[in-house]
């Protein structure tokens, strides 16, 4: 009767379960260094932004705060070998700390690779990577969506000095969706804009990763995020999970954790905001 009992409960199982897909929410993202981070999501591993280079390798940012520091400031706090077998690589934004010589030697050069857009898929393409795709508002991997967003990497100001502008580029956003998963957006090199604002209602992800070392380029200011940009992430999204990311590891970015936590603990919201250490892992 027992054996009876099970056998139909397991039957039961079996029918309410068919035709359903069920993804396990095992997610998680793990800072590297800088805006290196590798998310394990909807069953696939993504690599985005790999600066891999020895501390020290390249000079400092010229015209940036505290030029004369070397980068990166800080090792990678795992073997650069261990990233090289992901399935997928992203790169928001082609300047030298979210992409580096090193990570373009050592990837494999056949891995599917996500760039924003094509301007920087053929650059990425000439330096040898054969499965380069273009980043759109509707782009897919497996069943992962991933929808691609302006980033303004600088002012309006810095934006109107024609030299300024070319050095600052095109940066993006992605937003990352999946059965069973929480939804998370990497905001990229991003400074605060009504545009930026507008992303974060509509797209009202569970997860927000920003990029809030505060990088400071002389006489146009800040570049990216600061501690001001986290609190108010949390008023917009007052439910969601921060990440904050891109500190003490480039030449220009002013803002340390170490100030980053004591600002969310006066705040009050330091049980939203995680500001992990290189190598951290996160689940989600």
């Amino acid at each position: 009767m027992k054996k009876f009992i099970l056998g139909i409960a397991l039957g039961f199982l079996a029918v309410s379960s068919y035709g359903q897909t069920q993804v396990k929410d095992n997610s998680s993202i793990q800072l590297i260094r800088n805006a290196t981070v590798v998310l394990k999501y909807g069953e696939k591993e993504f690599l985005i932004d790999p600066l891999l280079a020895n501390k020290g390798a390249y000079a400092g940012f010229e015209g940036t705060a505290n030029s004369e520091i070397r980068n990166p400031m800080v090792e990678l706090p795992v073997a650069a070998e261990s990233l090289l077998n992901p399935d997928a690589i992203i790169v928001t934004h082609m300047h030298a700390d979210h992409w580096d010589d090193v990570a373009i030697k050592m990837l494999p050069k056949d891995k599917a690779l996500f760039a924003q857009n094509e301007e920087d898929s053929t650059a990425i393409t000439a330096q040898g990577f054969t499965d380069v795709r273009v980043l759109s508002a509707d782009s897919h991997f497996g069943n992962i969506q991933m929808q691609k967003t302006h980033a303004q990497h600088g002012s309006d100001e810095a934006f109107a000095h024609p030299l300024m502008a070319k050095s600052l580029g095109q940066a993006s956003g992605i937003f990352f969706n999946a059965p069973g998963q929480k939804s998370l957006y990497i905001a990229g090199d991003a400074i605060w804009t009504k545009d930026f604002e507008m992303h974060l209602k509509k797209m009202n992800p569970e997860v927000v990763v920003l990029n809030t070392g505060d990088a400071q380029v002389d006489g146009f200011g800040a570049i990216i995020m600061g501690k001001e940009d986290v609190y108010r992430v949390h008023q917009l999204l007052p439910d969601a999970t921060i990440i904050a990311v891109h500190m003490e590891a480039i030449n220009h970015c002013v803002l340390t954790r170490k100030e980053l936590s004591d600002y969310v603990a006066e705040k009050g919201i330091a049980d939203k905001v995680i500001i992990p250490a290189d190598g951290q892992v996160i689940n989600l």
